[in-house]
């Protein structure tokens, strides 16, 4: 879900060549260590030049894995929170859950997080 809250609205490249960084930045994106990052860890990230210094995005992962945690306590995994939701009408309902839990999350982004954990969505359509 991060890379694809870093990617909204921005090149491809820019992102794929900063991601080294965002990762070590963010912990390797584990949940329990950035879940716990502070408004002073949040201040020091937009400082680093290494990765994409956009305090909604920056703010956005810091508050995706407080609920990811959340989620986790509630439902033992992301899993099993993910296997709960109503899938039908090409997961509809899902994405509303998603887009209303996480931050700088938007339903094309909700249905592309969706098909990068396997799940059987279809591709989403977009306005031309």
């Amino acid at each position: 879900m991060s890379r694809v809250i870093f990617q909204a609205g921005l090149n491809w490249n820019v992102i794929d060549k900063k991601w080294p960084t965002t990762r070590k930045a963010f912990e390797g994106f584990s949940i329990e260590k950035v879940s716990r990052f502070t408004d002073s860890d949040g201040e020091r990230l937009l400082k680093d030049a290494g990765i994409v210094r956009n305090r909604s995005k920056v703010c956005a992962m810091i508050q995706n894995a407080k609920q990811f945690a959340e989620i986790k306590k509630k439902h033992g995994s992301f899993r099993s929170f993910l296997d709960g939701l109503d899938k039908s009408k090409n997961y509809a309902s899902a994405i509303t859950e998603l887009t209303s839990r996480f931050k700088h999350l938007g339903p094309s982004s909700a249905s592309l997080f969706l098909y990068t954990v396997g799940e059987d969505i279809e591709p989403f359509d977009m306005p031309h």
